[in-house]
């Protein structure tokens, strides 16, 4: 788990739009690729992905926002 805490409040709320556009692209990826090679890579992207989406979610929750 990476610490959020030193980024700022408009850097946090930059990075979780980044990372949902992200996740969309690569959920389009996904469903228009087939092969097993390709769907475990972007199957892993995405699991990356939503993890730092859902870290930096509760990193601001915790502040309030």
């Amino acid at each position: 788990m990476t610490d959020y805490r030193q980024l700022s409040d408009p850097e946090i709320s930059n990075r979780i739009a980044i990372l949902r556009d992200n996740l969309r692209q690569l959920t389009e990826q996904a469903a228009a690729q087939s092969g097993a090679a390709n769907e475990e890579r972007l199957a892993n992207r995405i699991e990356d992905q939503s993890t730092e989406l859902e870290d930096l979610l509760k990193e601001q929750e915790r502040r309030g926002k």
